[in-house]
């Protein structure tokens, strides 16, 4: 089976890359909708959370979400540690997913694929990138931020030029260029 890992910064338009992905009939693994799922239901990712961060990282027996972004906005060292408890549960997951895959080849769509080392666990990736103002409108419109909290989150993720040099393919996602078309090229290639 071959893995792929699917990463872009926020806003690059990754997620809609793994649409056309899976319209075109390849399974992805969507590595941010798994860890939010796996934050509230794994016990053990429950444990190390209240031991890092107190009791109140959990309200009404859910991940408290605006809490935890407050902490690890303000944080980098503790941000790293949150990650290093959730990121290896979701590395796990997805290896379970794929035992029940049928396809020869599967994508893992991941934000942070290579700043936390996963995209070593595939056997090529595939990076989506954008403008920088675009992902920024993108953000805003979807998130309902400001231009200040998109821009803050930006800079927590690695440039795109960082992320190129170790991708095996890039998809340009500008809203000029073909989207499909560039999928297209890219499965054309593996």
């Amino acid at each position: 089976m071959l893995k792929i890992g699917l990463t872009g910064g926020i806003g690059s338009g990754k997620s809609l890359v793994g649409k056309i992905l899976e319209a075109l009939g390849y399974p992805v693994y969507y590595s941010d909708m798994a860890a939010k799922v796996l934050v509230d239901t794994d016990s053990e990712i429950r444990t190390q959370l209240i031991n890092l961060l107190g009791t109140e990282v959990y309200c009404d027996n859910e991940l408290n979400r605006p809490f935890l972004a407050q902490q690890l906005f303000k944080d980098d060292q503790l941000r790293i540690q949150v990650n290093q408890i959730i990121h290896p549960k979701v590395r796990d997951a997805f290896k379970d997913w794929c035992t029940s895959q049928k396809s020869p080849v599967v994508f893992n769509e991941a934000a942070i694929l290579f700043e936390t080392g996963a995209y070593k666990t595939m056997d090529l990736n595939l990076l989506v990138t954008a403008p920088k103002e675009l992902r920024i409108q993108r953000v805003m419109e979807r998130d309902k931020m400001s231009p200040a909290q998109v821009e803050e989150r930006i800079a927590k993720q690695w440039p795109d030029e960082a992320k190129v040099e170790l991708a095996n393919f890039t998809i340009l996602n500008d809203e000029k260029q073909p989207l499909i078309a560039q999928v297209e090229t890219f499965l054309a290639t593996i």
